[in-house]
């Protein structure tokens, strides 16, 4: 029987390893909303953090992706390292990228490769920032949990985030927390409340502020403040069509049967 394998590679941007302070692994992978690959794209740009490696796979959709400077590469997710002081005397990982693993058995393998690497650094503790499909249009995005401890559950408790009490996580973001639970991690996932129909800004806003207070960490939130912000115009814009575009379907209804009341039965 043959099996399916998938080759990762990693490209490290210096033959040296940092040294970086028992970090903190924060994943933001694309997903619904891009709602934690904005987010940690902005703790990378804020903190100037520095670029550790880029992770190719075979397991990523086999696309060449044009940046706005004209350049191309293949999909990738890339890792950034921080000494950015937070209370607890750590640094950041700070994992984003361009994908996600097409098929289950390859999330499984890059979650463990990405484990891997940050076991190097002797990292305890990792967050996966997600998305909260609603199907609905938020304006107040609530931040929900997960952990893969108590501790972990009561801290979040703490700071406002609404525990999960059934369903599940799908991809690298529910992956990443369960591996890293088994491997005798501190493993948490955050999702914010997102509609699922477009980029939302304002969810990554919500979510990068709930993690910024629990590893009371001080970031500029300027930039997404105004990515926030223009989410909101486009869903207001959004409401507007859908609302306009339900009054005509009810005139045109309404049009409708006054016609079919005129003309009686016909056969």
């Amino acid at each position: 029987m043959r099996t399916n394998h998938h080759e990762i590679n990693i490209v490290y941007s210096t033959k040296d390893i940092p040294n970086v302070h028992t970090p903190v692994l924060i994943c933001g992978f694309p997903g619904s909303g891009y709602v934690g690959k904005l987010a940690v794209d902005h703790l990378i740009h804020e903190l100037d953090a520095i670029h550790l490696a880029d992770i190719y796979s075979t397991a990523f959709p086999a696309q060449l992706l044009i940046k706005s400077d004209g350049t191309a590469d293949l999909l990738k997710n890339y890792l950034f390292y921080s000494n950015a002081s937070t209370s607890m005397g750590v640094g950041l990982l700070l994992l984003s990228g361009d994908s996600q693993p097409t098929t289950p058995d390859s999330e499984y393998l890059l979650a463990e490769e990405i484990l891997d690497i940050a076991s190097r650094f002797n990292s305890s503790q990792v967050f996966t920032l997600a998305a909260y499909i609603t199907g609905s249009f938020v304006t107040d995005p609530r931040i929900f949990g997960t952990a893969g401890d108590l501790e972990a559950i009561k801290s979040l408790t703490e700071q406002q985030v609404h525990t999960m009490e059934g369903g599940s996580i799908t991809g690298m973001n529910g992956i990443v927390v369960g591996i890293a639970k088994r491997r005798g991690m501190k493993g948490t996932c955050l999702l914010a409340e997102t509609s699922g129909f477009v980029i939302d800004a304002k969810a990554s806003k919500s979510i990068l502020e709930t993690l910024v207070s629990i590893l009371h960490l001080k970031v500029d939130m300027t930039n997404i403040e105004k990515r926030a912000k223009d989410t909101e115009a486009l869903i207001k814009t959004i409401e507007q069509q859908m609302t306009s575009n339900s009054i005509q379907q009810d005139e045109n209804q309404s049009v409708a049967r006054t016609r079919s009341s005129d003309m009686g039965y016909i056969s």
